[in-house]
C-alpha cells in the first residue's frame, strides 16, 4: 500500500519521458522538436523508417501520438494489402495499429496521457519504431509504386 501511495504522488514529466526514449532509440543524431501552439512533436530515424511523437499537453485529457509511414499509397494490389494489414492487426501489432493518414500507411498508437506511466511511453514509441521498421521495407517492395 505504501508503494501505491508514492506512486499516486509522483508526477510524470511527459516530455522529458519522451525525449529520454527517443534519445534511446534515435540514429544518427536524427532527433528533431518542434514546439507550437499544439504541443510537442518530435521526429527521429530508427533503422529505415522516421517516427513521429505528439504530445498536445500535459493534462489528463491530452493525447500522446506516435506514427511511423511505412508505405505510401496508391498501392499495387490494395484489396490484399488491406487484408494482410488488418489481418496483422489482430495479432501482430499489439498496443499498435496499421492505419491510413495523411495517404499513406502508417504503423500508430495513441492514448490520453491520463495515468500513463514512464513504462507505457516507452513501450509505446518502442513497439511504433520496432513494428515499423520490421513491416516497411517488405510492404514496398510487395506493394509499393515505385
Amino acid at each position: 500500500m505504501e508503494d501505491n501511495l508514492i506512486m499516486d504522488d509522483y508526477k510524470v514529466n511527459h516530455k522529458d519521458e519522451i525525449e529520454t526514449v527517443i534519445y534511446s532509440l534515435e540514429e544518427n543524431d536524427s532527433a528533431m522538436v518542434l514546439k507550437n501552439d499544439e504541443g510537442y512533436l518530435w521526429k527521429f530515424q530508427y533503422g529505415s523508417v522516421e517516427v513521429f511523437v505528439q504530445l498536445t499537453g500535459e493534462s489528463e485529457d491530452d493525447l500522446l501520438t506516435v506514427w511511423s509511414v511505412v508505405l505510401p499509397l496508391p498501392a499495387k494490389n490494395e484489396p490484399e494489402l488491406m487484408k494482410r494489414l488488418l489481418e496483422t492487426n489482430w495479432s501482430g501489432t499489439f498496443e499498435t495499429c496499421f492505419s491510413i493518414f495523411d495517404n499513406q500507411i502508417v504503423v500508430s498508437a495513441q492514448r490520453t496521457i491520463a495515468d500513463l506511466y514512464p513504462s507505457e511511453i516507452s513501450r509505446i514509441i518502442t513497439l511504433v519504431a520496432s513494428i515499423a521498421d520490421d513491416n516497411d521495407d517488405s510492404l514496398r517492395e510487395e506493394f509499393g509504386n515505385n
